[in-house]
């Protein structure tokens, strides 16, 4: 189900081929239209925090992983000597 651009007489879903003027839908089918439309925009909400979540994780595993590497690091001096006693 796509929804078409709105025209004059509303917006035009397209069920398998076929255009369809959502005020032409019964009560039931447009609460139904209602809950994809709604859902829809939640997905989309939802996968765009998603994609933000996941980059700024591996922005910061970035930033953890290169602490450890830095020579300075008091942490893994001590690491380093308590491994090399």
């Amino acid at each position: 189900m796509v929804e078409k651009n709105k025209k004059e007489d509303g917006p035009v879903v397209s069920v398998e081929g076929k255009e369809i003027p959502v005020r032409d839908l019964d009560e039931h089918q447009r609460y139904l239209y209602h809950q994809i439309e709604d859902l829809s925009r939640k997905q989309y909400v939802a996968q765009s925090e998603l994609d933000q979540i996941n980059g700024s994780l591996v922005y910061f595993k970035n930033l953890f992983i290169n602490s450890t590497k830095k020579d300075d690091n008091p942490v893994v001096k001590s690491k380093v000597k308590t491994l090399e006693n």
